[in-house]
């Protein structure tokens, strides 16, 4: 093999009349402008080779390319772009052969759709996850996925973003061969067949019936929600069908060019990096030298059996125990049950002795200090030495829980959010004692199960519960103050919210929430304000969904509209405080909502309890609700403008009174014109 080294990102070689054609940008062979300039440069130098019958074209270091360097969509577009290398590479008289190995994404998959032939091995994966940021793909994507695959799957694909595993790729027609066995050295030998060029723009799209594209169509649409990408890349899937090649890639390019820079793909991108920056501890690096193979949890509850099911599909031998012969028998039901046909099968036990030898241990008994200390002690006494104890409890002091033990350096925190074999969200409690190289394990073993992980220090509800309860609060404050439970929800709904507050209540369960304030109350300053209606609720059984009445009416689990009782209730007790009524607008409940999370952010952050304002926006856009398409809390305000928050966020301090106070790492925040997502560790 011939060869010629360069310094550059493509590397350009020779296998006889075959050129080669090697992506080598590390770590993950980012499709940089340095890479697109340079591939341009070799397909160019493939071109004016005499010579030549076929390109080979493949990454080093394990994969094709991982998708754009997506730092430079916050900046104007460099030449060379990528459509313009694509149409060099249409109107050549060699055929392209992409050797796909790891990830071909976004970019990286449009290059290996615009070779005349894909390879992949069985474990590489391509796809266009365009949408998912915010885009739609501009480099030829929706125009020639689906003369591969038909309208209606490339619709799906395209919409949803979905990565595909090379075999499903192959059913598919996404990839012409899985490879078994060395990667190049198979392209090279396709390549040696002297296969006919075949470019896809040359193609027309496999006929299908438009009811089955609009099925498609509707299905994806459906849980894309309120990203406009969305809408836009189906449209443009079925301009592959309706007009010219040429026609339809110019409108891809404008669709492309126009979302890059809109508020919703920046909110995206801000939460792609977010949730990659998300899983690092200040002051702790490197990887944990413990290996976590056996996994026991404790409980097998509805939290409990989530996270068993979890641990199990992540490979883990997962051990379950409950407290007695019959609570075991139940939850091996309960966790058969929630699993379905294709789950993990987990016998419960009822022998705690069982987790004497397991590395890692899942405490998700109920949500009670006594009880949580009394096991802990148990467990100190059960466990192996090196064992880790973990937590699940959602608000509770894990410090006290440490303390219960002769190995606090060994405890931490693992809050799963429900439904914890589904949600993405985790936060990993560091306690005071906490060794780093605990953390780092708790931290790998999140991952392993496929969460997202934020790091929270130790108080009351930790980084999300402490921020939701104030926003919580606010919205009780609002409707005590005139404004209904519904219209408070469907404000909020409106501005992207999955759902309300008084409707999250409800699903929840009102006594939840009314056992957290029975706590509380002995620390509750007497003269901060508190609404009461919520507990008149439980106190008359009315707990939500399950008894049928909460804050809404329920038939059959579907609401029927608000409570006839509230408003009553509502209007005597503003009455007893001699409240005047407050008149808000959807924006001004938005604002006013917003204003309370924002502000109690920065003061979690000024605590020391979160990392960093971008773990907020993870935390509240993966397991609260928070609108995607506004980047989360932090970044959100940053779009309607922190000095309008901070000037609500002062309003709504003077309205409230005790207990309540203005942050001042927001203030500074804002007095030095810097964005509020920004704030806090690198």
């Amino acid at each position: 093999m011939d060869s010629a080294g360069t310094d550059k990102t493509v590397k350009f070689a020779r296998d006889g009349n075959i050129a080669i054609l090697t992506v080598d940008n590390p770590p993950v062979n980012a499709g940089s402008p340095q890479v697109k300039a340079d591939l341009t440069e070799a397909v160019a130098r493939c071109l004016d080779t005499a010579g030549l019958t076929a390109v080979v074209l493949v990454g080093a270091g394990g994969t094709f390319i991982a998708g754009a360097d997506l730092k430079e969509f916050e900046n104007r577009t460099v030449p060379p772009v990528l459509p313009d290398l694509l149409k060099r590479m249409d109107a050549a008289a060699i055929p392209f052969i992409c050797a796909i190995d790891g990830s071909a994404l976004g970019g990286g998959f449009e290059v290996a759709l615009g070779c005349d032939y894909r390879l992949a091995t069985a474990t590489a994966t391509v796809g266009l996850p365009e949408v998912t940021l915010g885009i739609v793909p501009g480099a030829g994507g929706t125009q020639r996925l689906p003369r591969l695959t038909g309208m209606p799957t490339a619709i799906e694909l395209i919409v949803s973003g979905h990565h595909v595993p090379a075999p499903e790729a192959l059913r598919l027609g996404m990839i012409d061969r899985v490879v078994e066995g060395d990667l190049l050295q198979a392209a090279l030998a396709f390549a040696r067949e002297l296969p006919p060029r075949r470019r896809l723009l040359q193609e027309t799209v496999p006929p299908a019936a438009e009811a089955e594209i609009a099925a498609a169509e509707q299905a994806v649409l459906r849980k894309a929600k309120r990203n406009p990408a969305a809408t836009e890349a189906a449209r443009l899937v079925r301009l592959s069908a309706q007009t010219s090649a040429e026609e339809a890639l110019a409108e891809e390019r404008a669709v492309f060019t126009r979302l890059r820079l809109s508020n919703e793909a920046r909110a995206l991108r801000h939460l792609f990096f977010a949730e990659r920056k998300s899983g690092r501890i200040s002051g702790v690096s490197g990887r944990s030298e413990r290996q976590i193979r056996k996994v026991g949890i404790i409980g097998s509850g509805t939290m409990g059996a989530g996270i068993a099911i979890a641990a199990a599909r992540a490979g883990y031998d997962v051990t379950v125990v409950e407290r007695d012969a019959d609570s075991a028998r139940q939850g091996t039901q309960r966790i058969a049950q929630i699993a379905g046909e294709q789950g993990p099968a987990l016998e419960v036990r009822s022998d705690m002795a069982l987790l004497a030898d397991v590395d890692l241990i899942v405490e998700a008994a109920f949500e009670d200090m006594g009880v949580k200390k009394e096991l802990f002690a148990r467990l100190d006494a059960i466990a192996r030495p090196g064992a880790i104890i973990a937590s699940n409890t959602s608000y509770l002091d894990v410090n006290v829980l440490a303390r219960c033990t002769s190995r606090p350096g060994d405890v931490l925190g693992l809050h799963f959010f429900s439904p914890a074999h589904i949600m993405k969200l985790i936060e990993i409690v560091r306690t005071d004692l906490v060794t780093p190289d605990t953390l780092k394990a708790g931290l790998g073993f999140a991952k392993t199960l496929g969460k997202i992980p934020i790091i929270a220090g130790v108080c009351d509800g930790f980084v999300g519960n402490r921020i939701f309860a104030v926003y919580r609060n606010q919205c009780s404050f609002m409707m005590e103050d005139g404004t209904l439970p519904d219209r408070i929800d469907q404000a909020l709904q409106k501005f992207g919210w999955a759902m309300g507050p008084f409707a999250v209540s409800d699903l929840v369960g009102l006594d939840i929430d009314w056992a957290g304030r029975k706590r509380r109350a002995p620390t509750r300053h007497p003269q901060a304000r508190y609404v009461a209606v919520a507990d008149r609720l439980c106190e008359e059984g009315n707990f939500g969904r399950k008894t049928g009445k909460g804050w809404y009416v329920y038939d059959n689990g579907k609401s029927t509209g608000l409570n006839p009782d509230v408003p009553g209730y509502l209007e005597a007790e503003r009455k007893a405080k001699d409240l005047p009524r407050i008149d808000r607008d959807d924006d001004a409940i938005a604002l006013r909502a917003l204003a309370s999370l924002v502000n109690e952010a920065c003061l979690t952050i000024e605590d020391g309890i979160a990392q960093r304002a971008s773990d907020i926006d993870v935390a509240f856009t993966r397991g609260y609700g928070f609108p995607r398409d506004r980047g989360g809390p932090m970044f959100a305000a940053d779009l309607i403008g922190a000095d309008k928050v901070l000037a609500d966020v002062e309003q709504l301090v003077a309205e409230n009174g005790v207990g309540w106070r203005v942050s001042n790492l927001l203030r500074e925040t804002v007095a030095a014109g810097k964005r509020l997502a920004d704030i806090g560790a690198a």
